[in-house]
């Protein structure tokens, strides 16, 4: 992954095969732009720094005898397996001269500009997410993109190991980002912002600081077992909220401190409905926001909002575009 020494490749090409980014380096190797064990390691307290990097592309080079050339490639779409570093990794240098770390929505590539952002949709199960890249790699077999950890578990393939993807070319990413662009970026994509303006976006909406991560939205899919619980009317008639021409609607469903309940109640609901799961960092601890949305008309969010009264969420709520900012604070 990022950086391999030149003697460490020559050493590990036959364990190549077993990961995408892995390598042991000797601490007298000479570094390269491929770190991995030898590269720098950020050994202060605390997370490493955002940010810290360099734009990059660089000239052509060669990994256990197979050449990659980075280059300019706006309208990059491709299919193709994914796999995920971590452990190994974190605290170290990537490619582009910033620090690595698992829990941040991060990847590497072989060829794209550093740093960059790209959409990758997982195509097993419809999750997607936007990643930063700022790293060099896979460099085994036909694997196309190598996500952070983090990246990973939002798309639901840490466990497997692989997945299959697709990886989408969105632009450039600002080398002085302190997450709050990135959680911009997710966030648009959860509103169904166009790749094309997608930045554009994210540039004039950079409320919610890095405390707040979205987290991949996932097309519906067989609803995971829920306990319900019988009905209970709310105590006062709840009143919609109207919105203007070309807004959305949006159920807020809940916010829990136990992810696994979070996830329950998302999967409750994901059968019928477009389901987002948020995770946000606030000085009580992490907690993990489920909302279903967007919706496009009244009818939806009514019958939306009941079903989530129906499975025992009794403190949803029905908000609208216009006012999703406020109830993300």
């Amino acid at each position: 992954m990022s950086g391999f020494s030149w003697v460490t490749i020559i050493v590990v090409a036959v364990g190549l095969a077993l990961s995408g980014c892995s390598s042991k380096g000797s601490k007298n190797s000479k570094l390269d732009p491929f770190a991995g064990n030898g590269s720098p390691y950020y050994s202060k307290s605390g997370p490493v720094p955002w940010g810290g990097g360099k734009n990059q592309l660089g000239k052509p080079y060669q990994v256990a005898g197979r050449w990659f050339t980075p280059k300019e490639q706006p309208g990059y779409d491709k299919k193709g397996p994914a796999s995920w570093y971590g452990e190994a990794f974190n605290r170290r240098k990537t490619s582009n001269g910033e620090w690595f770390d698992m829990t941040r929505l991060t990847a590497a590539h072989p060829t794209l500009p550093l740093p960059s952002y790209v959409k990758v949709t997982n195509l097993d199960n419809g999750r997607e997410v936007v990643v930063r890249v700022n790293d060099r790699g896979p460099f085994v077999g036909p694997r196309i993109i190598d996500m952070s950890k983090r990246s990973a578990e939002v798309l639901g393939f840490k466990d497997k190991g692989k997945a299959s993807v697709r990886v989408q070319f969105i632009g450039m990413a600002p080398l002085d980002d302190k997450g709050q662009h990135l959680a911009a970026m997710n966030r648009e994509l959860a509103r169904g912002t166009s790749m094309k303006r997608m930045i554009a976006r994210a540039n004039g909406n950079l409320g919610g600081g890095n405390d707040e991560v979205m987290l991949a939205s996932a097309e519906p899919q067989a609803a995971a077992p829920v306990e319900t619980v019988a009905y209970v009317a709310p105590a006062k008639k709840r009143k919609m909220p109207v919105p203007s021409i070309g807004e959305d609607y949006y159920v807020q469903v809940g916010s829990f401190s136990d992810p696994a309940n979070a996830e329950a109640a998302r999967a409750g609901l994901a059968s019928a409905w477009p389901v987002q799961l948020m995770q946000l960092e606030g000085s009580n601890g992490t907690i993990y926001r489920v909302r279903i949305g967007p919706l496009s008309n009244e009818d939806d969010a009514r019958t939306a909002l009941e079903q989530a009264f129906s499975l025992g969420h009794n403190d949803a709520r029905l908000i609208v575009a216009q006012s999703m900012q406020a109830a993300l604070q």
